[in-house]
């Protein structure tokens, strides 16, 4: 591992660190996906060992399932429970307003459907993840969509702007393939200075079944820096 890989790993481990945290005894939780996510399922499962800490994950996907079993997390359902104390996840874009985008691990619906049973979601990320506008360095939006509707799907996105691609599976021949068994589109759509905007327009074309724009969902954000973790509050709209 090369030195800026390094402390890149170390600053996702601290914020996985800071936000475990909040979790306390009898909490449900709903348990991200990807490689920031693991260190906070890690982290739990040794609070598990070393504090007698009772609580019950929800994985948002197979991976992080296997993780919760690995660590010690017993794990539950949202039929069991449909209503979760908080949701630790990590974002692969991060905007001032705490909008994100999600979804380059491939599990952006559960992961949608997690944070939104949950009380309070908390995103973990390395600093890199900071971004002024959503859509930065030609970073696409993932979707995820029914197999049958992608050709419908990347004719709409290209109406409305964006450069879609069909994302394809690495050691494997064809498209990767989801937990819910549908397929991956990746759409560029430049900077996205609107992101609600932006997620209305895609939610109506057929055949998209969630978006890895997650608008106004995250409470907090713990940001890993090299020596410190900075933690971000989305500023709530005031009550009229």
């Amino acid at each position: 591992m090369n030195p800026k890989q390094e402390w890149i790993e170390k600053a996702k481990k601290n914020a996985a660190l800071e936000a475990t945290k909040n979790v306390k005894n009898g909490f449900k939780i709903g348990l991200g996906s990807g490689s920031t996510a693991a260190y906070a399922i890690e982290e739990i499962g040794k609070r598990i060992k070393k504090e007698k800490l009772h609580v019950q994950g929800v994985p948002t996907s197979y991976q992080a399932f296997m993780l919760a079993v690995q660590h010690g997390i017993p794990a539950t359902t949202l039929e069991e429970r449909p209503t979760l104390d908080l949701t630790i996840d990590g974002a692969d874009q991060i905007d001032p307003e705490l909008n994100l985008i999600k979804g380059m691990g491939g599990a952006l619906a559960r992961e949608k459907i997690v944070a939104s049973a949950s009380k309070k979601l908390i995103i973990i990320a390395d600093q890199n993840k900071k971004v002024k506008t959503l859509g930065e360095n030609n970073h696409p939006v993932p979707l995820e969509a029914l197999p049958f509707a992608a050709p419908l799907v990347m004719r709409r996105i290209k109406e409305i702007g964006g450069k879609p691609v069909l994302r394809e599976g690495k050691m494997k021949v064809g498209p990767v393939i989801t937990d819910n068994g549908n397929v991956i589109i990746d759409a560029n759509f430049g900077l996205v200075h609107e992101p609600a905007e932006l997620e209305h327009k895609l939610k109506s074309i057929p055949g998209i079944l969630e978006t890895g724009l997650f608008v106004q969902m995250a409470q907090i954000a713990y940001i890993g820096k090299q020596s410190s973790v900075e933690k971000l509050t989305r500023k709530q709209a005031p009550k009229t």
